[in-house]
């Protein structure tokens, strides 16, 4: 099996990257194919959201985790990658030589951005390690805001920066966040709505982007 690598990525905390990677691993459960979260964040976010799933769920085999240092990422991957089809790394919020490890396995990687400027501000570093490592990467809009001034102010901002930007986006919902405190993704959470639309549109854009 060949799996593909994403790896999401940003400097700035709170700006998303449990969501996103939680969010993409069920969009992909739910279409077949298997999974393997590693986790390289000394916070452990995305093994809290895996405890509380599985406490509600009980284990899915087609769902993979380990926790991994930077420096140990190629051993953790090569654990997993013959059991999962997408594998989903979440790294810590700075950019430095740890994350270019991750960077050096990855197929592609993805920046979320949330409607603050000082996100935009934060992704310089990763954009600039992503380019060394000459990775694919990809800006993902993260609780947006549209038809708002700092929305536009932050769209305008993301545009200036040169790399390219996935068409969809995840608007700023309640759901987001009550789904990872139940250990759920928004599909889950509710099967259809706008947040489920959003999970599914942007996981076949990443998905076309890699072929998978």
């Amino acid at each position: 099996m060949n799996a593909r690598i994403i790896c999401v990525a940003q400097q700035k905390g709170g700006a998303g990257k449990t969501t996103l990677v939680s969010n993409l691993a069920i969009a992909y459960l739910a279409e077949g194919k298997s999974v393997a979260l590693l986790d390289t964040d000394p916070q452990g976010s995305l093994g809290k959201w895996l405890d509380v799933r599985e406490e509600l769920l009980g284990v899915n085999p087609n769902l993979k985790f380990a926790t991994a240092t930077a420096y140990g990422i190629s051993r953790a991957i090569r654990s997993v990658s013959g059991e999962a089809d997408v594998i989903l790394v979440d790294t810590p919020p700075k950019a430095d030589s740890d994350v270019r490890w991750v960077l050096r396995e990855s197929d592609l990687v993805l920046v979320p951005v949330s409607a603050s400027q000082a996100d935009v501000w934060a992704t310089h570093d990763v954009l600039d390690l992503a380019d060394r490592a000459q990775k694919p990467t990809h800006i993902v809009m993260n609780r947006t805001r549209s038809g708002t001034r700092v929305g536009d102010d932050v769209a305008r901002s993301v545009a200036e920066l040169g790399v390219g930007r996935l068409d969809t986006s995840l608007a700023n919902r309640v759901i987001y966040a009550d789904a990872l405190g139940r250990g759920l993704g928004a599909v889950e959470a509710k099967k259809s709505g706008p947040a489920a639309d959003e999970v599914r549109a942007l996981a076949q854009e990443v998905a076309a982007i890699l072929a998978l």
